[in-house]
């Protein structure tokens, strides 16, 4: 006990202490996502499907059909992104998906962003997101409907209100998943 109290006491003032190293900068690239870039994609979005509320799909996505999904959006003509880390580890990624079929909604979409867990909080998603809306602007799109789970979520709808999204909705126990009901919080952002 006296030792541990003599090494206490032995410790350098704060002032005299050695500056901690710094954490190494998070550093990433955001470019259009391709083919190759599936199974991470999946991986990714499978991590939340089975970890979180974030999403209410229950049931892991297959390859198939997050391929289908990729190529009606690329025949669309819609962004598709992702972000890597220099090394090429993918990191994130974010597209516009139509907001429903029919004809007269063609100029409406849902966003969706999704991040490898250790990369949150740490900037992606701000700068997926404002890149996703720049790209969507540029292909046509006028609105960008969010579509939130209202709990566990309140990250992606703080990032959200501050790119200008307002809330336009709450629709309460739409989904049940892991065994409790979660609704959902919509919001929209014009680019007109």
């Amino acid at each position: 006990m006296l030792e541990e109290e003599y090494q206490e006491r032995r410790q350098l003032p704060q002032h005299l202490r050695p500056a901690p190293e710094p954490e190494p900068e998070f550093e990433f690239a955001i470019r259009d996502a391709v083919s190759a870039d599936l199974p991470h994609i999946r991986e990714i979005y499978n991590h939340y499907v089975m970890n979180s509320t974030v999403t209410f799909d229950e049931k892991p996505m297959t390859l198939a059909e997050l391929r289908r999904k990729f190529a009606h959006v690329r025949k669309l003509g819609m962004p598709y992104l992702v972000a890597e880390s220099p090394r090429g580890q993918l990191l994130g990624y974010a597209y516009v998906y139509p907001w429903k079929e029919k004809a007269a909604y063609r100029y409406t979409v849902e966003n969706s962003i999704y991040l490898g867990p250790a990369s949150t909080g740490k900037g992606l998603g701000k700068a997926l997101l404002e890149r996703l809306i720049v790209e969507s602007k540029a292909a046509g799109i006028k609105e960008i409907i969010a579509v939130i789970a209202d709990k566990g979520a309140e990250a992606s709808i703080r990032l959200h209100k501050n790119f200008g999204f307002k809330e336009i909705g709450h629709m309460g126990k739409v989904g049940f998943k892991f065994e409790r009901w979660l609704g959902t919080v919509l919001m929209q952002k014009s680019l007109k």
